[in-house]
């Protein structure tokens, strides 16, 4: 029996991968295994508990005020333990976190294949995201499967000369995820304090708009719920005490916001699917929000996920304080522009890309009869 490892370690990485482990491991084919880094610690495991995921492996890395020197070297040297007793037949690994790369980078060192779930995301910025693109990038070089969510994922690494024959366009697995967590009957108390009005949910949290980027996102939130009394503002607010910090001083006191901390996996989900439009600098709800027929503004200079943008669902809008208030604004007062970006099609696939990467690895790794 053929072994299949996925290793992951932050909270958007588990949303994207636990239902592919479910997937696999109702293949008799497998036998399938988590790792998992502890890149992130308490948002993690809220997603391995509302999966019913158990990892076979915790390297259990996080530590206070850790960096991507600590983040590296930590799991580089805790995974090799790993990979060497149980000697996968191939390992999977998710998107651009430090966790994927470092990880790819041990199975190349112990001639271990690696699959790569969302491959292909591009913005050739190797400063935005940071590090992610570096991250993606390097991972491309070294991955036998290159599992891509879109044909223009597909075509950016044909444009880097990767061999066609491991390419797979599959659709992006976060679809499959919103299939068992949004549901009907979901309440909660916070989704209470915003009826009646529309509602806006906030992230912002990425490493390059900490600082005077992110205040002037903050700043431009603030002048409309100011000035609009039927908006309301829900922040699940990072980790990261920086962030908390600009959040607080900047919306702390705007009584039609509300920061509450992060929200777990099925909430969050219930919480974008009740949403009137999402403001974001985070990669995953780029995915999600089209799905949910929620138009989406992107405060981030650029993005991977350019489909988007050209199916209509997003639209970057950057840092800048004044551009990210218009194009809020416009959203609320054109019902017209409203409309056509929150009924534009979904570009990111039609749930089945679990289904589609486990029989990819049925036919190529799977045993022969």
């Amino acid at each position: 029996m053929k072994k299949i490892m996925l290793v992951f370690g932050t909270r958007p990485e588990a949303i994207k991968m636990c239902p592919l482990v479910k997937e696999l491991k109702e293949r008799k084919s497998f036998q399938t295994l988590v790792c998992v880094t502890g890149q992130h610690r308490e948002m993690l495991h809220q997603v391995l508990d509302a999966f019913s995921v158990v990892p076979d492996f915790d390297l259990d890395i996080m530590k206070d005020k850790q960096n991507l020197f600590d983040i590296t070297t930590n799991i580089l040297e805790k995974i090799k333990a790993v990979l060497e007793d149980v000697k996968p037949d191939i390992v999977l690994v998710h998107g651009d976190t430090s966790t994927t790369f470092v990880t790819a980078l041990a199975c190349f060192y112990l001639h271990i294949p690696v699959g790569h779930v969302e491959a292909g995301l591009r913005t050739y910025n190797l400063d935005s995201p940071w590090p992610e693109e570096f991250n993606r990038q390097a991972v491309s070089i070294i991955s036998k499967y290159n599992f891509c969510p879109t044909v223009l994922s597909k075509q950016n690494l044909l444009n880097e000369g990767k061999n066609p024959t491991t390419l797979y366009v599959t659709g992006n697995t976060a679809i499959d995820a919103l299939k068992t967590t949004v549901r009907e009957n979901y309440q909660n108390e916070n989704l209470d304090w915003a009826r009646g009005s529309r509602l806006i949910m906030l992230t912002a949290h990425r490493r390059e708009n900490i600082g005077k980027p992110m205040e002037h996102m903050f700043k431009a939130i603030k002048r409309i719920v100011d000035e609009y009394e039927d908006v309301k503002v829900i922040y699940p607010i990072h980790m990261n005490p920086v962030v908390r910090e600009i959040a607080n001083r900047i919306l702390g006191n705007e009584s039609r916001v509300r920061i509450i901390e992060p929200l777990e996996v099925v909430d969050f989900h219930n919480f974008l699917a009740r949403s009137y439009m999402i403001l974001t600098d985070s990669g995953g709800i780029q995915e999600e929000a089209p799905s949910l027929g929620k138009p989406v503004l992107v405060m981030r200079d650029t993005t991977e996920r350019p489909e988007g943008i050209k199916a209509g669902t997003l639209k970057l809008v950057g840092t800048e304080e004044e551009n990210i208030y218009k194009n809020f604004k416009l959203l609320l007062d054109d019902e017209k522009e409203y409309a056509k970006m929150s009924k534009a099609q979904n570009p990111y696939g039609d749930g089945t890309a679990c289904k589609q990467i486990a029989d990819i690895l049925e036919k190529n790794i799977g045993e022969k009869k």
